[in-house]
């Protein structure tokens, strides 16, 4: 599903409130049959590590961590003991095998977004939301980034909420809604 709208809309306000980041002014979030606003800052910590992946627009790499260290950091909260191993497969599946002990500073644009795709895939969220991906990158490299999501995207069954500005983009999902004024609009024809 695709998010669109003008800048102001609430897109981003959205995305950080089903990801338990923001709580809502008003009314009920639930994600997973979870009820965001009944658990606590640790359950949604534990919350977001066991559904749900981010990919911001500005990359939120560690920049004093590798890209392989970046990429397991996930999983090393979870506590997982094969943390390295997968952090390097999915690293492998985004094409940056041979950039693994490369800092975010020794990285192009493409790739620091392409490592920031493996953090948030390498736990096997249900969840995917992806705040304008591509907003930092030229139009190449974004198209680049974005066939890597939604072939992601698919290969694990994950659910994805895209927002952008890029109605070809907006396309690619199986569907579209809009915002304006922080409140969602009706498609063209619903009832009001």
């Amino acid at each position: 599903m695709s998010i669109v709208g003008p800048s102001g809309a609430g897109k981003t306000t959205l995305l950080m409130a089903l990801s338990g980041l923001e709580r809502p002014t008003s009314g009920r979030i639930c994600v997973a049959d979870i009820d965001l606003g009944e658990i606590d800052e640790d359950g949604l910590a534990r919350f977001r590590r066991q559904h749900i992946g981010i990919v911001f627009q500005s990359f939120h790499l560690v920049p004093t961590m590798t890209a392989l260290e970046n990429v397991a950091l996930p999983l090393e909260f979870a506590g997982a003991t094969d943390a390295l191993k997968r952090a390097e497969a999915a690293l492998s599946a985004t094409g940056l095998a041979d950039r693994l002990e490369h800092f975010p500073g020794e990285l192009s644009g493409g790739e620091q977004q392409r490592v920031a795709l493996a953090r948030a895939f390498v736990a096997n969220p249900s969840l995917i939301l992806a705040d304008e991906p591509t907003g930092n990158l030229d139009r190449e490299t974004g198209q680049r980034v974005m066939d890597l999501l939604f072939n992601l995207q698919r290969q694990q069954g994950t659910t994805l909420i895209l927002v952008t500005h890029d109605e070809r983009l907006a396309s690619r999902c199986g569907s579209t809604i809009e915002m304006a004024d922080g409140v969602l609009v009706p498609p063209a024809g619903a009832p009001a």
